[in-house]
């Protein structure tokens, strides 16, 4: 097709294909834009409210007339806040570091080794993730609570995840069965015994599993809600930012500009961690399902 086609203008031949480039991109990816905006919108919803001032929060604008940035200072200056914060990064930090040093053995030891059980084994790993935490709450928290008196504490939470969960076992399992046992003969015909071998070879080829089982315990910890409320709920100095937002939400439950900027806050840092490590993550899920 030549310019005279249409008209002799010059370069109209190149807009009318950049048009069709356009509405074939268009058609091959609008069911991906659809849902990346299905995504976003809500986050740009509550970013937008978040920076209004208290009166235009109450009405039909999207855009705020001016940008209050001070929403934020009057949200972190809130009592507590800050304790929130604490009580999170404690809950989550220390949380995902014990979850994984205590899982990646186990793991290790199901997709290595052979021994009489192992599927027995894989099987009650894969039972205790089909079993909801709320049928074992109660037996839980009398031991917690009354036994060991650590109610009003994140502790009940924290201390069983040095002992493994099943879920992170499992998807480590997974990833590990990928790595070659050549790699495992190799060392050990070097004289690398067990945990030499899991420390120098294992562990340096798993980084990619081993961050997405980090990044899915430290995204489940941060949302927590159910777990603080039912063992941090009595002692307000131990509330995480999932269960403190409800209180701060019904105390200005009228200040909606304050309320979409503390849920800023507390989804900030989550949505930062998986920005950055979203290529090891996407690797280690991806590879988890590569070997059954």
């Amino acid at each position: 097709m030549t310019a005279s086609s249409y008209g002799g203008r010059p370069g109209t031949a190149a807009r009318a294909a950049r048009r069709r480039a356009v509405l074939h991109w268009i058609a091959v990816h609008a069911l991906a834009v659809a849902a990346a905006l299905f995504f976003v919108l809500p986050f740009v919803f509550v970013l937008l409210t978040s920076l209004m001032s208290d009166q235009q929060a109450l009405t039909r604008d999207l855009v705020p007339r001016t940008w209050e940035w001070e929403n934020y200072t009057r949200v972190l200056d809130t009592p507590g806040f800050l304790t929130w914060w604490r009580n999170t990064l404690l809950y989550a930090g220390l949380g995902t570091v014990l979850t994984v040093v205590s899982s990646i053995p186990v793991a290790y030891a199901l997709a290595k080794f052979r021994f009489r059980g192992r599927r027995l084994t894989m099987m009650l790993v894969i039972s205790m993730m089909m079993l909801p935490p709320q049928v074992i709450i109660i037996p839980m928290y009398l031991f917690w609570a009354k036994e060991l008196d650590l109610a009003g504490s994140l502790w009940p939470l924290i201390i069983p995840m040095a002992f493994g969960d099943a879920f992170s076992v499992f998807l480590l399992r997974q990833f590990l069965l990928t790595v070659p046992d050549e790699y495992l003969d190799a060392a050990r015909v070097d004289g690398c015994g067990e945990v030499r071998t899991l420390l120098r070879v294992v562990l340096p080829m798993a980084k990619p599993g081993i961050a997405a089982v980090a990044l899915f315990q430290f995204f489940y910890a941060w949302n927590d809600y159910f777990g603080p409320q039912i063992y941090a709920s009595e002692n307000p100095a131990a509330w995480t930012l999932s269960y403190g937002l409800e209180s701060f939400k019904g105390a200005h439950h009228t200040d909606w500009n304050l309320t979409m900027a503390a849920t800023v806050l507390v989804m900030a840092p989550v949505i930062l961690v998986f920005f950055f490590a979203q290529r090891a993550f996407v690797e280690g899920v991806t590879l988890t399902g590569v070997k059954g």
